[in-house]
């Protein structure tokens, strides 16, 4: 098996975590060098996985086959635009970038050039997903729950962009048609942009969402319900556990979904390598993490019309 070049860009949390499942892939990469700006934040990793460092991004130009960005989202556009166009597939961790011209911008030149962009919805590798994804078919109601500890961390973005946008997409996903109206609430109480959000999406073909998430939350939630016509099915990304009720004419039947644990940022990142070395389509394509940030980007500025308007 061919194994693919590749860098990750950023070290922070998230790029921790790259980092240390990229290596658990070493069959199927090899990881090139490791970039962060902050020194600090590099030089023991590349010790302890025996990984070049660099300080600028622009050095890996011709040395690389792929990169994982990880990196703040106000940095997205600028990294990604300078790796396509240098003829690198890119993974870009979510949002994929902080405008939508931005995004726009990066289809293009993987559009151009026929790079693979792929963008970080892990939810949509969560085996719990992917087991109720085929049964979850023309949703009636959703409603999602993404509660978490104060990161300290991705604070240049709120919580929509954040953790909602998670939701986003994988609703975005189930219903399959056009946003009719958006009502959204939202406050910040530990930084300057919204820490806690809650919203009302209803769509075209009726099909209602409520949607709340938090990053001020004493404990960390990941729960998304979803009723069809004939079934009502209740997911736990964070357990990777759920169940199903349907109703016959005996009553309503609850059973637990079977699903095979696995990690999902290995299964996300496993994916864009194959991707990349096999010529596939990435499940979560750029066009993808376009449509979910247009709609964190309406939700946020109805969140701020709202607080405007309660208090003038």
């Amino acid at each position: 098996m061919r194994k693919i070049n590749i860098a990750l860009i950023g070290c922070g949390f998230l790029g921790q975590r790259h980092l240390k499942t990229l290596h658990a892939l070493k069959n199927k990469v090899n990881i090139v060098a490791i970039c962060d700006h902050h020194l600090e934040h590099a030089k023991p990793l590349g010790r302890q996985y025996h990984v070049p460092i660099v300080q600028d991004y622009r050095e890996l130009k011709g040395q690389i086959e792929a990169v994982s960005i990880c990196t703040p989202t106000i940095t997205h556009a600028q990294i990604a635009a300078f790796f396509l166009e240098s003829g690198v597939h890119t993974f870009v961790e979510k949002p994929i970038t902080f405008s939508l011209e931005e995004a726009d911008e990066l289809i293009k030149i993987a559009k151009d050039k026929n790079l693979k962009l792929q963008v970080g919805h892990v939810e949509r590798f969560n085996s719990a997903f992917t087991t109720i994804e085929p049964i979850a078919q023309n949703p009636l109601f959703i409603e999602c729950h993404r509660l978490n500890l104060f990161p300290n961390r991705s604070l240049d973005i709120g919580v929509v962009m954040d953790l909602m946008i998670h939701d986003i997409d994988i609703i975005l996903g189930l219903v399959k048609a056009p946003i009719k109206d958006i009502q959204a609430v939202g406050i910040n109480v530990l930084t300057d942009k919204e820490d806690i959000a809650n919203v009302r999406i209803t769509f075209t073909n009726g099909c209602v969402c409520n949607v709340t998430a938090s990053r001020i939350s004493p404990e960390v939630t990941r729960k998304i319900r979803i009723f069809t016509k004939s079934a009502y099915i209740s997911l736990d990304y964070a357990k990777q556990e759920a169940n199903m009720y349907s109703k016959d004419e005996r009553g309503i039947h609850k059973r637990s979904i079977p699903i095979e644990k696995e990690e999902p940022l290995k299964k996300e990142l496993e994916h864009f390598i194959d991707c990349v070395r096999d010529d596939l389509r990435p499940k979560v394509s750029g066009i993808d993490g376009r449509d979910a940030l247009k709609v964190a980007l309406d939700i946020n500025k109805k969140i701020w019309e709202h607080r405007q308007s309660i208090s003038s």
